[in-house]
């Protein structure tokens, strides 16, 4: 009798250890699974930032301040300069959110910038001219709501 009792405890120790490692086993396997979903999505999002970088490069178009605007490569350089200047000021209106005395600062860097957007559309040749319009009425779209 005492070796069937000792055989049983045997074997059910033998069971019990025997699934503490299953489910050790299963947890680590969860854990290195959770790794690598989490280590490809960063991979993943890198190389979408990556293909953005290179496809906005390879397009000739610049990045404005303003989040969704891109800058067309013009063949003068002056005016990416000028529309880089107009989209961050823009930013710092928006910025402003409606704070008076922030505005008013910022008025007389405005009234600037239109007069120089005026002398540099011009001197826009035909190719040159939509490109100008249709960045520049971005920008304003985007702070039309701020003028309000």
């Amino acid at each position: 009798m005492k070796k069937v009792i000792l055989s049983i405890l045997v074997a059910g120790s033998l069971l019990a250890t025997s699934c503490k490692k299953e489910k050790e086993a299963a947890s680590d396997a969860k854990t290195t699974t959770e790794n690598v979903v989490k280590e490809t999505e960063d991979a993943a999002k890198k190389v979408v930032e990556e293909t953005k970088e290179t496809v906005t490069e390879a397009a000739g178009e610049v990045q404005s301040a303003l989040e969704g605007i891109t800058i067309p490569e013009f063949k003068n350089p002056k005016i990416t300069e000028f529309l880089k200047t107009y989209s961050e000021y823009a930013k710092e209106y928006l910025s402003a959110n409606g704070d008076v005395a922030k505005i008013t600062k910022l008025s007389a860097k405005g009234a600037e910038l239109s007069k120089q957007g005026q002398a540099l559309s011009g001197a826009l040749d035909a190719e040159s001219a939509p490109k100008y319009a249709k960045v520049m009425q971005a920008i304003m779209s985007k702070m039309a709501p701020a003028a309000k």
